[in-house]
């Protein structure tokens, strides 16, 4: 492995805790076109175990690393056809690591426009800055009047020191040593200030927190990051950073300055306030170094906030897809609605829509009976199994309504509610359309709130990720890198659960490991052509589905009743010879070993620390293969279970305080968890109020979907706020 590999891994391995082998092997594989989820699943004798997550951070920051690299390579080119890249300035940059600190240290190399500094250097009054710089205490005035430089602009004593003050400004800018310093300094003891722009005090009320706010850099939270800077960007809210926070006169000299003296092996005595280095060094703070440091510190929090955010989002995303599923029922959709109705939908087990219609049982038109007996119809009819309510407006209306004909007709059928999200835009996407041209786009929606019950997983990843709506501020972070995180933790859930070769859709097929859309498609085709596979290996005659692609997908795609019993497993067709040795050494067909891999205790074939092809010895190949067959029938998922909404309650004002409720997780940020208590305005538990013991992190605590139970600690029916806690309370098993 060449040295800048090598060294490359070394970094990767501190970066995300793991060991230099296992970087090392993961950059390969990545390399090698292997997708996460199959070296997770398949290369683990390789990585050392390296988990989806663990592999997921190793590829976006070997993506950032080769990146800064690339950029790194380009300045340095063109700091060097300046004529100005000495040894030091190399090495210098060479050691930074991460993109915004480097883009700041090039900053004084690549001004398009020609600068005070530049004009001097070409007047010739280097030498006097060099001059002054060696000898303060000398009269300014003598000295400068030997190089006025008319034919340069430089016509009179004042201008000429003026030049030679821009050339030692522009040298202590570039000084990149001293920049880190600084930046340390800030970091460690600069507060960030925010103040509301006193002429817009009345229309930005939605930043009232910010508008006398200050908290030092290293501790910003990244939601407060977010608001602040959307403040800035809609005008409301002035940001700054204050170097000197414990200082009461703000005009008087800063630490940083001293800082800089100190770097620069100067002494500025406190009676000499009209120095040349003092001249120096206060010019160079404040009008260059502390402006450039703040817009720095600005975009580099803005950096980090995204990256936390994004993960927060991924986080919530993954819960979400990876939701219990009620399994195959027959379901009813509904779509609450007041003055547009509700819509309802049957869809049958598999998910295929049986029948539709549109009914008005609440204000303005209160066609109750005629409603209750569509409803009753339906039930009847179609045998329905459960209802999925959607959790938007008039949901507890149609909930309460829902519960007043089960009662009536003697159903004995659970009605749940079902979150919505994402659900309006599925409705009035091409997809939908295709697949419902003669549907009415509002009862598309219901269609899609059944299906969602059925199978979360199957029916969200329809939708664009970012419109599922379980991340704070999203429309304020990076889009490019939240539509590529959250596109990882679609293809991850997908390929955890598995996808049924013969029944799953196009969309499903997308985000299989080493699939694309055209190759999704071509195998739907296929499947539609030749009717359906009897086995994985049938999978090589689908068009554009080369070598790789099959390799890396097959073990994901499983096929049920075909020719081979363990196409039905997630074992890859590489294991399948170790499978039929397991299976013969222990006198077992191999019907009968995946048939009860969960039951039956199979013995090992003794090795003798024999290596296969693959780098692994034998040993551990019949032991990943044994605990692959006995993971083969269990769905990763949770068992299926439902949150009991407190029926007595349906607006804000219903609450409490002290009440104590059943609720469903919707969202998880850094500050804590919100909380759908069934009143359409979501509660909040603060992070502080989670748990007995500290909590330095939510997700460990609560997950989006999860089922909660809370106690009122505070109402704001004004604000719409609902303070909860979970402190001192049973939680549901």
């Amino acid at each position: 492995m060449p040295s800048s590999t090598v060294q490359l891994a070394e970094l990767l391995a501190k970066e995300c805790q793991i060991n230099t082998k296992q970087a090392e092997s993961a950059i390969q594989l990545l390399d090698d076109d292997n997708t996460v989820p199959f070296i997770a699943r398949y290369r683990k004798h390789l990585t050392q175990s390296l988990d989806d997550n663990q592999l997921r951070l190793l590829e976006s920051k070997l993506s950032y690393f080769r990146e800064l690299s690339t950029r790194k390579t380009s300045i340095l080119k063109a700091i060097e056809s300046q004529g100005k890249l000495t040894e030091s300035l190399k090495k210098e940059i060479e050691s930074i690591q991460d993109k915004v600190s480097l883009e700041h240290c090039y900053a004084p190399f690549k001004s398009v426009r020609v600068s005070k500094s530049k004009l001097a250097t070409d007047a010739g009054l280097t030498r006097l800055a060099e001059q002054l710089w060696a000898s303060p205490k000398q009269s300014l005035e003598q000295i400068a009047a030997r190089y006025i430089n008319v034919k340069h602009g430089f016509t009179n004593n004042e201008e000429v020191l003026e030049g030679a003050l821009a050339i030692a400004v522009d040298n202590i800018t570039q000084d990149i040593k001293l920049l880190g310093l600084l930046k340390q300094h800030l970091f460690e003891q600069a507060m960030f200030t925010s103040t509301v722009v006193k002429s817009k005090i009345n229309e930005a009320i939605k930043f009232k927190d910010y508008f006398e706010f200050s908290a030092r850099l290293n501790r910003l939270p990244a939601h407060r990051v977010l608001a602040m800077l959307r403040g800035k960007s809609e005008g409301f809210l002035r940001l700054k950073i204050d170097a000197d926070p414990f200082q009461k006169d703000k005009k008087s000299y800063s630490y940083c300055q001293t800082l800089i003296a100190k770097h620069l092996n100067v002494y500025l005595s406190k009676e000499d306030q009209t120095s040349w280095h003092r001249k120096v060094i206060d010019t160079a703070w404040r009008t260059k170094l502390l402006v450039s440091l703040e817009k720095q510190f600005l975009v580099q929090l803005k950096e980090q906030a995204d990256a936390e955010a994004i993960e927060q989002f991924a986080n919530n995303l993954s819960a979400l897809l990876m939701a219990s599923p009620a399994g195959e029922k027959v379901t009813l959709g509904l779509d609450p609605g007041f003055r547009s109705g509700c819509k309802l939908a049957v869809v049958d087990k598999t998910g295929k829509l049986l029948d539709t219609a549109t009914i008005y049982p609440h204000q303005p038109q209160l066609q109750t009976e005629q409603a209750k007996q569509m409803v009753n119809k339906f039930i009847t009819q179609y045998k329905v199994e459960l209802i999925a309510i959607g959790n938007g407006t008039a949901s507890r209306e149609s909930e309460q309504f829902i519960a007043d004909i089960l009662k009536s007709f003697g159903h004995d059928i659970q009605a749940i509610s079902v979150s919505e999200a994402g659900a309006s835009v599925y409705s009035a996407s091409q997809l939908a359309a295709d697949e419902f041209p003669q549907l009415d786009v509002t009862l598309r929606g219901a269609v899609s709130i059944a299906r969602r019950l059925q199978d979360p997983l199957s029916e969200l990843v329809k939708i664009e990720a970012k419109a599922i709506g379980v991340g704070l501020y999203q429309h304020d972070v990076q889009q490019k890198l939240l539509a590529s995180r959250l596109q990882a933790v679609v293809e991850d859930c997908v390929n955890k659960v598995g996808v049924d070769l013969n029944t799953a859709s196009h969309c499903v097929l997308t985000h299989v490991a080493g699939l694309n859309a055209t190759i999704a498609n071509n195998i739907v085709e296929y499947r539609e052509l030749n009717g359906r596979f009897n086995s994985r290996d049938a999978l090589k005659k689908v068009p554009r589905l080369g070598a790789k692609a099959f390799q890396q997908a097959v073990g994901f795609l499983t096929v049920t009743g075909g020719d081979n019993c363990l196409d039905e497993t997630i074992l890859h067709p590489e294991q399948y010879a170790t499978a039929k040795a397991l299976a013969t050494f222990n006198r077992k067909t191999l019907k009968e070993v995946v048939l009860a891999s969960d039951t039956i205790e199979l013995t090992l074939p003794a090795s003798n620390g024999q290596h296969a092809v693959s780098g692994e010895t034998l040993q551990q190949q019949y032991q990943d293969v044994m605990t692959i067959l006995k993971m083969s029938r269990r769905d990763p998922r949770d068992q299926f279970k439902t949150a009991q909404f407190d029926q007595s309650i349906h607006k804000i004002s219903d609450l409490e305080v002290d009440q104590l409720l059943q609720g469903v997780v919707t969202n998880v940020a850094n500050f804590g968890a919100f909380i759908d208590l069934g009143v359409h305005q979501d509660g909040l538990v603060h992070i502080s109020m989670l748990s007995d013991r500290f909590v330095d992190d939510p997700h460990k605590i609560v997950k989006v979907g999860q089922i909660v139970n809370v106690k009122i600690v505070s109402v704001d029916v004004e604000r719409k706020r609902i303070a909860l806690t979970m402190k001192a309370i049973q939680q549901p098993a």
